[in-house]
């Protein structure tokens, strides 16, 4: 996670001591000057990394610093190299669409940390706390569509692309295991399945893939969205983002008040967006593997080593599991009829999906 997303601690006056490596870091990319003050803020809520804002005289800055044990209850490890391939991830994005990265300030591959301006939340706020807040604007959800479609178009096919991010070992420690593979363990009447979506990500290589896009990594600017956390980078397949996106909105249609047919509504309008931008592959092709992944990740949110913090009723987990077990064994084409299949089971008398209240 990244700058202006996590909510300061309550006294924002307190000063706290990072490692000085940090304070170095910034010393020898001329961020900082010797003597100057800097008041350090760590920024809260992130699972694979330090981040701290920086305040110094007239500016501000955010740092990042991978971790090698991510902050989850799982045992859940990975290598510190992401932080290279996320910073080159960031660097094609300002390339391609200046807006939707912040700007990028020094880089140190070897200590695997680099900073970045801050961008303030009353000016960007965070995706997923609009959503979660009942705010589901139809727009934002088309424009981040638009742009990952978009920057999957801009990579697909580039051979320099796929040499640079051949990070097969990452994308696997970081998404194939702890999501497919971890539920495939969890489930063994669809382990079969599941190790067959995980088998066939990981042979797919299209594109450039972000592979975090999430609302919580997403900030809603004036000039349209700011992805942050690309740990994920990998030269894959561009189906993985889609689904990934889609399937928060889904999850957040269970647990948002009121708001459940403009979440399925923003779902829909994302994955239409996004595949108008698809001139890599017959778009029929892509789709029908985001729409079959798509259930795994549902269910990995609920079994897999990261569930999302915001169901607090067995309802919703077990509405889930019953609906994207029968997705996954039977297979939808579309994106389109994922999403008609998940609005049906809400509705239905004999599932748990009618006992949660919109």
């Amino acid at each position: 996670m990244l700058p202006g997303r996590r909510r300061q601690p309550k006294d924002p006056s307190a000063q706290v001591s990072p490692d000085p490596a940090l304070a170095d870091f910034l010393l020898a990319h001329k961020l900082s000057e010797p003597g100057e003050a800097a008041h350090w803020t760590p920024l809260a809520g992130g699972v694979s990394s330090d981040l701290w804002r920086v305040d110094l005289p007239g500016r501000s800055l955010c740092v990042k610093r991978a971790l090698a044990r991510l902050r989850v209850a799982a045992d859940w490890q990975a290598p510190v190299s992401r932080n290279a391939f996320e910073w080159a991830w960031m660097r094609f994005a300002s390339r391609h669409q200046p807006d939707s990265v912040p700007e990028l300030l020094a880089h140190d591959a070897e200590a695997g940390l680099f900073a970045m301006a801050f961008l303030p939340p009353e000016q960007y706020p965070v995706w997923k706390a609009q959503l979660l807040d009942g705010q589901v604007e139809a727009a934002t959800a088309a424009a981040v569509g638009r742009l990952l479609g978009n920057l999957h178009a801009a990579s697909a096919g580039d051979a320099t692309l796929a040499e640079e991010f051949a990070t097969d070992d990452n994308f696997h420690a970081l998404r194939i295991e702890p999501y497919l593979l971890a539920t495939a363990a969890a489930h063994p009447d669809l382990s079969d399945i599941l190790q067959g979506l995980a088998d066939r990500t990981a042979d797919t290589h299209l594109a450039l893939v972000h592979g975090d896009v999430s609302p919580k990594n997403i900030l809603v600017g004036t000039s349209g969205p700011v992805l942050l956390d690309a740990e994920c980078a990998w030269y894959g397949d561009p189906a993985f983002d889609l689904a990934f996106c889609v399937n928060h909105l889904l999850l957040k249609s269970l647990v948002v008040p009121g708001r459940r047919a403009d979440l399925l509504g923003s779902a829909r309008v994302l994955a239409e967006e996004y595949v108008r931008c698809v001139d890599w592959e017959p778009v029929p092709v892509l789709e029908a593997r985001a729409a079959s992944l798509l259930p795994a990740l549902l269910l990995a949110r609920v079994d897999g080593k990261s569930p999302v913090e915001y169901f607090t009723d067995d309802l919703h987990r077990q509405f889930v599991r019953t609906a994207a077990s029968a997705l996954l064994r039977t297979p939808a084409l579309t994106m389109e009829d994922v999403l008609d299949a998940w609005a049906t089971a809400l509705k239905s008398p004999t599932e748990p999906g009618s006992r949660i209240r919109d």
